[in-house]
């Protein structure tokens, strides 16, 4: 019986390791939800597997004053397949990344300049918040609603690394006022009055 457990343990072990050293994405093709399929390992250079994108800060004149720059297996190709990714986070003053979920992965937030804001909460409705400062990471589970609001008075930076080459994103605001799901609708499962849905349909470019 023990032999035959340490067979499928062995097993088991075996089907998830790496049959091949990396599979660098080819953009030329469609992402499927297992990922891109892979560039030809003659056509793969050390540029494959660099990334310079996150240098530069991002734009965040916009309605949340913030600027999320990905490196995901789109951008950054030599990703694909590892199960990991990552990005960078511009807050301005007063900026914030509102309730969202990755629905892929599992995040890590690392905080670079200024200070942030985060927090999660669990499925039983625990909150977890706290302020962080530079150097202070935090992490936030896959699946889990969560935010990021800067509580400095400067622009506040962070990186943030993902359980996945493309995580997947929700805001949880824009799921519920920026599409063509009817006011009545919205009305009737969030307990918002009429009035404040159509408001904020039109800050985000809902209609219904």
């Amino acid at each position: 019986m023990f032999e035959l457990l340490f067979f499928f343990a062995i097993l088991i072990l075996s089907s998830n390791a790496a049959v091949q050293d990396f599979c660098v994405a080819d953009l030329k093709g469609a992402e499927s939800p297992a990922g891109y399929s892979c560039k030809a390992v003659t056509k793969v250079t050390v540029n494959d597997f660099v990334y310079s994108g996150l240098s530069a800060a991002g734009n965040t004149s916009n309605i949340i004053k913030a600027a999320v720059s990905p490196a995901f297996a789109a951008q950054f190709p030599g990703l694909n397949g590892l199960g990991l990714s990552a990005a960078r986070l511009d807050l301005a003053p007063s900026g914030v990344v509102p309730f969202h979920t990755h629905p892929g992965a599992s995040e890590v937030l690392l905080v670079v300049q200024g200070l942030i804001t985060a927090a999660f909460v669990s499925s039983a409705n625990t909150v977890y918040l706290k302020t962080l400062k530079k150097g202070e990471l935090m992490v936030f589970p896959q699946g889990l609603l969560h935010f990021q609001v800067n509580a400095a008075g400067v622009t506040s930076v962070a990186y943030v690394f993902f359980s996945s080459s493309n995580p997947g994103l929700q805001i949880t605001d824009f799921a519920l006022f920026a599409n063509d799901l009817s006011t009545k609708l919205v009305e009737a499962t969030t307990f918002l009055d009429e009035a404040q849905i159509k408001k904020l349909k039109g800050v985000l470019g809902g209609t219904g």
